[in-house]
This record gives structure tokens, C-alpha cells and sequence, in this order.
């Protein structure tokens, strides 16, 4: 009897960071992982990270606010694996650090959270939904402890992280019938993000460690990437609509 495939997984804005992190903890259980990103030397390293991990790693270039380049992307990964087990969409606004009031907010710069972080959100489910429900597979969302309880100066990170919860919500009830599963993950970990919030505000480091019963920021990989391939996995195989803190048991409100 021939073993099942390993399964296939793409990972939006995986070229860094927590996406990094969910791509290598993935390829060390021997999974495929398409590394969507718009950055293709910083991807294609992390794919060839992914090699090494025991897995197959393949980049693809993907811009997740553009239908054209979330389509293509899909489209690609279905020409050469054929198949898509879990879809997770890490990607956010680079202005997600930013510290900023909300009268003094830039249209644009809500606009750039919107389209990475929501707008990816449609666009990836969309265009994933018929290869997920194929493969009765899963979709993660990655949120925040900001969309539960609100950020003083972060405002449209909040917003359209707690936008992605109820897309996900939704999707879980809309999509179950179909065999899919729809979470969230609100990680909390060292990052490149999270140091330039830490430069860019740095009390905030205070903070966010002071309020931490483990005291310190979780791992991408080993701390964060375990638990994303857990919802993605068959272990989880009856979780759907919940959003699963990854945080050290950072934020009170869940």
C-alpha cells in the first residue's frame, strides 16, 4: 500500500520572519511548501532553507493584493503539484510597526494595511477555495492579540486584524460543509517586525515582555511554526473558527 502524499502547503510573505518560521517547521515534517512572496532572492533562500529542512521548498512570486498575481500564483503550484493542502496568509502591511495616531493616519497607509492584510485575506481564500475543498484541507489566518484587544497607536494593524477573525469565522461555517477548515493564529515572536516596532517605540519592549508569564518572545520555528503546522495538520483535523494564541500567555482577552 503506497503511503499518502506529503502534503502542499503555500505560505504568503514567507521570505522572512513568522512565515519563514511556519515554511521551516513545515519542511521538517517533509512537506512541500510554496513560498509566495515578492521578494524573490530572500524566497527562493528560504525554499532552499525549506531543502534543507527535509521538505521541498518551491518559490513563487506573489504580490496578495493583486488578483492577477494571487491567481497566478495558485495557478503555478497547480501545474506542478496539483494539489493544496493548507494555504496560510502571513503577509502584512510593512506599515504594521508603525506607530501612528488615527487622526494623523495617511489614507494611504490605511489603505496599504487593508490590501495586504484583508483584501489578501479574500483574494488567497478565493482563489484556494476549490484546490482546499478537493483536498479537504485547511486555511490559516495569521491575526493578532492586537485585533482582540486593541493597540493605543496601532489602530488599522488592529482593525484589519480583527477583520481577518471574522472573515475567518465566517469562512469556517460557509466552507465546513465543503470539508474545509478556516483558523486564525495570533503568534507573538521575534521577528524583524517586531524589533522595528521595538526601535520605533521602545518602551513598547517594556511592555510587551513585563506582561509575558514566560517572559520572552516565541521562536518562529520551533514556537510559532509548530503550532501553524498543527492547525494546517490532521491532528486538527476538528478545530475550525478559533483562533489559537501563540503568545506566551501574553494577552488576557481571547
Amino acid at each position: 500500500m503506497s503511503a499518502d502524499p506529503a502534503p502542499v502547503v503555500l505560505v504568503s510573505g514567507a521570505s522572512g520572519g513568522v512565515g519563514r518560521g511556519i515554511a521551516l517547521a513545515c519542511g521538517q515534517a517533509g512537506w512541500t511548501v510554496w513560498i509566495a512572496a515578492r521578494r524573490r532572492e530572500a524566497g527562493e533562500a528560504v525554499a532552499a532553507e525549506v531543502d534543507a529542512a527535509g521538505g521541498q521548498g518551491r518559490y513563487v512570486e506573489c504580490d496578495v493584493a493583486q488578483h492577477g498575481s494571487v491567481r497566478d500564483a495558485l495557478d503555478a503550484l497547480k501545474a506542478r503539484d496539483g494539489r493544496l493542502d493548507g494555504l496560510v496568509h502571513n503577509a502584512t502591511s510593512g506599515l504594521s510597526p508603525k506607530p501612528v495616531r488615527l487622526a494623523e493616519t495617511p489614507l494611504a497607509e490605511l489603505r496599504d494595511h487593508l490590501a495586504v492584510s484583508f483584501r489578501g485575506s479574500f483574494l488567497l481564500a478565493r482563489a484556494a477555495h476549490a484546490l482546499l475543498a478537493e483536498s479537504r484541507g485547511a486555511l490559516l489566518l495569521l491575526t493578532s492579540e492586537a485585533g482582540f484587544e486593541g493597540k493605543a497607536l496601532l489602530s488599522p494593524y488592529a482593525g484589519v486584524k480583527a477583520a481577518q477573525r471574522g472573515m475567518a469565522r465566517a469562512l469556517a461555517r460557509e466552507w465546513g460543509p465543503d470539508g474545509i477548515r478556516v483558523n486564525c493564529l495570533a503568534p507573538l515572536a521575534a521577528s524583524p517586525a517586531m524589533t522595528r516596532a521595538f526601535e520605533l517605540e521602545p518602551a513598547m519592549a517594556g511592555r510587551v515582555l513585563g506582561r509575558n508569564p514566560l517572559g520572552r518572545l516565541g521562536d518562529a520555528v520551533t514556537d510559532i511554526g509548530g503550532a501553524a503546522r498543527f492547525l494546517l495538520s490532521e491532528d486538527a483535523r476538528y478545530v475550525t473558527g478559533h483562533t489559537l494564541m501563540v503568545d506566551g500567555g501574553s494577552c488576557q482577552v481571547t
